[in-house]
């Protein structure tokens, strides 16, 4: 079943916050206060399409951050989703031994559950547990490169344990694999470009080398399947956050995730509970709440799609912080559309008038550290290992030592550099 043929979500209820896309049209050249809401159904129709790619535009060069509805995900399976995810938490609680098991420091692939506090942002501990899933993908062999590591099995919950999990959350990934495909193909639509400019990056095309380029086509043309080892990994987190009442009484941080931007072209949030905590930062650096909206996802643009577009589109810092003392945990769904791990940094090319649209809105704030730096890696799949290599340091104390290294003479530099800044700033 694909994401058009599912039963549609119910329209949202209005919004406490956010505007809905007709509201969305203007050129911006003031931060913004709210999150644009998208009817993703708008655009499977020609008479709908172009205000909807219109309104697209204004999300992705002024916000960076949105949320769509009407979709085409049925609520039914949504609402599985979501008893799947506060199940999974309270499953663990009562099961010390499942949770030893499915822990991601077993996993070279950082694949599996994370324990609270396990991870950090900018060089603080998020107050949050998950399990991190992906695409099934086979392990790769010895010879090929570090980081076709981050491809493997997941670990799944037993069946005994929890019966039903594995098929609802694949069925649940495989749609929102197309729903993103669908999704960035309009995005392309919206900056200019073909509807299928970004497929390249789904099998690690288009590396910018003409010899390898036609060696890939060659072998294309032979072979129509493509190389397995090239596709692209799309991942999945159940996440909780609990409240700051259940919290260490030393911890005072309410940091449920820090600061930071997603990686890769595209992430989708479905928030599983109606807690409020998520807020996007705009270029003044004011935080706005994107409250959850039944019937919705939120969009966050990613930094792979930031660099590929010459920053036309913007990839958007966010954060969520704890719920306070007695609100109860809350709980998300983030799905991520991944790219191959082999293509290479290649900026597209993108009309000249939509640059001249970008360089007329207000800059985007640069505070937090961007994963695809030019120059710095030549494939996203390198700087895909670097990044969770940096956020899951116990991980990559047990399979991946010599990268740790390396990441922690890095973030030693940073440090310095910041605290640098800093002095010369008082």
């Amino acid at each position: 079943m694909t994401a058009q043929q599912s039963e549609p979500h119910q329209p949202p209820p209005p919004a406490p916050t956010p505007t809905t896309s007709a509201s969305t049209t203007t050129t911006s050249t003031t931060a913004f206060q709210e999150i644009p809401i998208l009817n993703l159904s708008l655009s499977r129709s020609p008479a709908t399409k172009p205000q909807f790619l219109a309104d697209l535009r204004h999300a992705l060069l002024d916000v960076g951050f949105l949320y769509i509805s009407h979709t085409g995900i049925s609520d039914d399976l949504i609402q599985k989703v979501i008893s799947y995810t506060h199940t999974f938490f309270s499953t663990l609680d009562s099961n010390p031994q499942e949770r030893a098991r499915l822990e991601m420091i077993n996993s070279p692939h950082f694949l599996g559950y994370s324990r609270l506090g396990n991870e950090t942002t900018r060089y603080k501990t998020d107050w949050r547990e998950q399990i991190d899933l992906a695409t099934e993908l086979p392990a790769p062999a010895d010879d090929e490169p570090v980081y076709r590591r981050l491809r493997g099995p997941n670990q799944w919950p037993g069946e005994d344990v929890l019966p039903g999990f594995r098929e609802t959350i694949t069925h649940y990934m495989d749609l929102m694999t197309e729903l993103s495909t669908e999704f960035v193909g309009l995005t392309a639509e919206a900056i200019g470009l073909p509807a299928n400019a970004f497929d390249r990056f789904y099998w690690g095309e288009g590396d910018g080398d003409e010899k390898n380029q036609k060696r890939v086509a060659a072998a294309d043309a032979v072979h129509p399947q493509k190389d397995p080892k090239r596709k692209r990994q799309d991942k999945l987190k159940l996440v909780k956050y609990p409240d700051a009442g259940t919290l260490q009484s030393s911890t005072t941080s309410n940091q449920g995730v820090g600061p930071h931007k997603d990686s890769m072209l595209s992430s989708y949030l479905l928030q599983a509970s109606p807690h409020r905590g998520l807020q996007a930062q705009n270029s003044q650096g004011e935080w706005i709440d994107c409250p959850p909206i039944p019937g919705t996802f939120v969009v966050a643009i990613g930094q792979g799609l930031e660099a590929v577009t010459g920053g036309v589109c913007v990839a958007t810092t966010h954060r969520v912080l704890s719920p306070g003392p007695g609100e109860g945990a809350r709980y998300s769904v983030p799905f991520f559309q991944g790219v191959s791990y082999d293509a290479a940094f290649e900026e597209m090319y993108v009309p000249e008038e939509v640059r001249q649209l970008k360089r007329e809105r207000l800059p985007t704030r640069e505070e937090v550290e961007m994963t695809f730096q030019k120059g710095r890696f030549q494939r996203l799949g390198e700087a895909t290992m670097m990044n969770r290599v940096k956020s899951h340091q116990d991980v990559a104390e047990r399979w991946y030592p010599e990268l740790l290294k390396i990441v922690r003479e890095h973030t030693a530099r940073e440090l310095r550099q910041e605290e640098e800044r800093q002095a010369k700033e008082k």
